[in-house]
C-alpha cells in the first residue's frame, strides 16, 4: 500500500496478515471507508467500480459508493457471472483501460474480486484477446510465478458480500468460456491490497450465498487441517477458524440480522485463508473436484458443500488422527453440539464426515451432485478426468490420480 493514514474515529485499519499485505478495514461503513482510502491511501483518481448485479438492481449500495466518490468514478461493471468468465474479463479490461483506471473497487463477492485480479494483469500485458489470456494463466501448477509477465499497476480495493475469501488471495480463478475449463491466474497476480468489512452490508447477501460461501471457508479450514503438509502454526489458524465460523453461520440461518455472528465469519474467513496463502499448505480433493466441478454450473461454495464430507470420509484412513482434533473443536461449542445431537449424532462415536453433513444440512446447502444439477454418466466421466489435472487432487492425504478413485468419491455424492 502507499501510506498509511490515521484511522477514522471508530475504524479499525490494520494488516490481515503478519506479511503487511492485505490491510483490512472495518467499523466503518463500506462508501466512507472507500472514500477515505482512495484519497488518502492510495491518491487515486480514476476508480472502476465492478459490483454485484443483485447489489445495483435490488439495493442502492452501489449507487451510495458512486455518489461518495463522484467524479472519480469513471466506469461501473453491474454483474459478472459465476466461475469469472474469460469474455467478460476481457470486457471489463477493454472498459477499465478505456477509462484510464487508476484504481479498481469490487463490491460483491468472489468471483468479481478474481475477475478484478485478472483484470489488472491483463490490463498490465495488454491482453486484448482469449489468445492472449491463454498466455498469461498458470496451466496446472496455479501457484507458480511466471517471470515473463508484468505486474499489475492498478491497486484493487474489495468489498466482499459472501465468505468465499478470494480478497485474501493473490491467485485469480477464470473460466474460458470455449472448454468450460477453469485456469488458476497466480504470481505476479496480486490479491486486493485493503479488503473492507462492513457486516451489515451482508445482509442484503442472498442467505444461500452468504452460507455456501461460508461451507468454502470451512473447506479451508478442514482440508488445511486435515493436510499431511499442515503444521502447527496452520493448523491454530485454522482451529481459531472454526471456532468463529460453524457457530456464526448457525446463528445467521437462525438470525440473519445478527451483525456480530456475521462478523465473527468474517474474521474467520482471514484465518481460513491464511492456510493457504500464508502458510501454503495444500488443499485436497474437495478443491481439487470442486474447481472442475464449478464450471458445470455450480456455485464455489456449493462444490464444498457436496464435496467435503465425502472426501474426508474417502481420506479417513490416511489422516484419521487430524480429523479426530476437528471433531474435538466441532465438540467443544454448545450450539454446534446442541445441532449434532439433535441428529443422533455422539462426540465418541460419530467421524468428520457425518458431523459435517449435519452442519451442512442444518444449514439448508445442498448435499448431492443431483442437488446441484449435475446427473448423468458422461457428465461425471467428463468431471472425474478433468479433476485429475487440478494439482490439489493430487496432494490429497491420499492421492487422486486415477479416474477410478475420482469416481469413488462421486459415487459417494451422486445422490
Amino acid at each position: 500500500m502507499a501510506n498509511n493514514p490515521d484511522p477514522a474515529p471508530g475504524e479499525v485499519h490494520r494488516p490481515a496478515y503478519a506479511s503487511g499485505y492485505p490491510h483490512i478495514s472495518h467499523n466503518l461503513p463500506f462508501p466512507q471507508a472507500c472514500a477515505k482510502h482512495i484519497t488518502h491511501t492510495f491518491h487515486a483518481s480514476r476508480v472502476y467500480i465492478i459490483a454485484s448485479g443483485s447489489l445495483s438492481e435490488n439495493t442502492d449500495h452501489v449507487r451510495k459508493l458512486q455518489d461518495v466518490l463522484g467524479e472519480k468514478v469513471v466506469g461501473t461493471r453491474h454483474g459478472m457471472k459465476s466461475h469469472t468468465l474469460w469474455s467478460e474479463i476481457l470486457e471489463v479490461t477493454r472498459d477499465a483501460r478505456g477509462a484510464g483506471a487508476d484504481l479498481i473497487v469490487t463490491l460483491g463477492a468472489g468471483s468479481l474480486t478474481d475477475g478484478a485480479k485478472i483484470v489488472a494483469t491483463a490490463m498490465a500485458n495488454d491482453a486484448r484477446t482469449f489468445a492472449d489470456l491463454d498466455k498469461l494463466h498458470s496451466g496446472d501448477d496455479w501457484s507458480q510465478t511466471r517471470h515473463d509477465l508484468k505486474p499489475p499497476t492498478v491497486p484493487i480495493i474489495s468489498v466482499p458480500t459472501s465468505l468465499s475469501g478470494g480478497e485474501y488471495s493473490f491467485l485469480g480463478g477464470g473460466t474460458n468460456d470455449e472448454n468450460h475449463r477453469k485456469y488458476g491466474f497466480g504470481h505476479p497476480t496480486v490479491g486486493p491490497a485493503l479488503v473492507i468489512l462492513d457486516p451489515q452490508l451482508t445482509t442484503s447477501t442472498p442467505e444461500h450465498v452468504w452460507l455456501q460461501s461460508g461451507v468454502r471457508a470451512l473447506d479451508h479450514c478442514v482440508e488445511g487441517c486435515c493436510s499431511l503438509k499442515s503444521t502447527e502454526a496452520s493448523d491454530a489458524n485454522a482451529a481459531k477458524g472454526l471456532k468463529l465460523l460453524v457457530p456464526g453461520l448457525l446463528r445467521t440461518k437462525a438470525d440473519p440480522s445478527d451483525l456480530k455472528a456475521r462478523f465473527d465469519c468474517q474474521l474467520a474467513v482471514i484465518e481460513a485463508m491464511s492456510i493457504v496463502f500464508q502458510h501454503g499448505v495444500p488443499m485436497g480433493a474437495s478443491h481439487g473436484i470442486g474447481h472442475q466441478l464449478g464450471p458445470m454450473g455450480v456455485g464455489h461454495g456449493e462444490t464444498s458443500c457436496v464435496l467435503l464430507p465425502a472426501v474426508c470420509k474417502h481420506n479417513k484412513s490416511a489422516n484419521g488422527e487430524k480429523q479426530k482434533k476437528l471433531l474435538e473443536i466441532l465438540w467443544q461449542d454448545d450450539s454446534v453440539k446442541e445441532v449434532l445431537a439433535s441428529k443422533g449424532l455422539e462426540a465418541e462415536t460419530s467421524d468428520l464426515g457425518d458431523v459435517l453433513d449435519v452442519i451442512i444440512s442444518s444449514l439448508g446447502m445442498p448435499r448431492s451432485l443431483k442437488a446441484v444439477g449435475v446427473e448423468g454418466e458422461d457428465k461425471l466421466d467428463r468431471l472425474a478426468k478433468n479433476s485429475l489435472h487440478d494439482k490439489w487432487c493430487a496432494t490429497n492425504p491420499k492421492p487422486l490420480t486415477e479416474k477410478a478413485q475420482v469416481m469413488e468419491i462421486l459415487e459417494m455424492v451422486k445422490g
